[in-house]
């Protein structure tokens, strides 16, 4: 199993880092693609990170998800690049699954791709998930697409991605190993 994380400048790193964490000790293969020319992608706190590949150089047909993380201005920098919308196209029409947390889920919902199907997003995007019906919870799964609220909820996504990945089992195990609501 693989997953290809976007990254554009101004990503909101928690966003990105806990769900890239949780597949990846959940032995899914994560890989990270920077939608500009290169390699290093600062986030919106001004942490730079450098992703893996650049999405202009990577075929991306051996790809099982596609995540996008929030953050400002990292939603509006994918949402306003035609090569994502490739990307996203494809996968969509493949069937595979698509991620998308925090304002991110406004680029599947302005591509009208969440027309019938249920999603989360930031306060105040709703009005971006066109023919969606917004939930007010901190992740859904509806069809073939993952969405969450915020960098809240990356526990809960991560879980969600490896779930629909790996299985259920091996994703409630990672969470136990990380501690995660062990303590009651």
């Amino acid at each position: 199993m693989k997953t290809y994380v976007l990254l554009a400048e101004g990503f909101e790193i928690a966003e990105a880092t806990l769900p890239i964490d949780i597949l990846k000790r959940a032995r899914v293969e994560v890989e990270t693609l920077s939608i500009s020319d290169q390699l290093t992608v600062s986030a919106s706190n001004g942490v730079k990170v450098v992703a893996d590949r650049l999405l202009a150089d990577t075929d991306l047909s051996d790809g099982d998800m596609l995540f996008l993380p929030g953050g400002m201005p990292g939603s509006m920098n994918l949402r306003d690049s035609e090569p994502v919308a490739d990307v996203i196209r494809q996968f969509d029409a493949a069937g595979k699954w698509l991620a998308a947390v925090c304002a991110a889920p406004m680029v599947y919902g302005l591509m009208g791709l969440l027309r019938g199907e249920k999603a989360t997003c930031y306060p105040g995007f709703e009005k971006d998930l066109l023919g969606a019906e917004p939930q007010k919870k901190t992740c859904v799964r509806s069809g073939h697409f993952i969405t969450g609220c915020g960098a809240g909820a990356g526990f809960a996504l991560g879980r969600e991605m490896a779930a629909v990945l790996v299985g259920d089992d091996t994703a409630d195990a990672v969470l136990r190993q990380m501690m995660f609501q062990v303590y009651e």
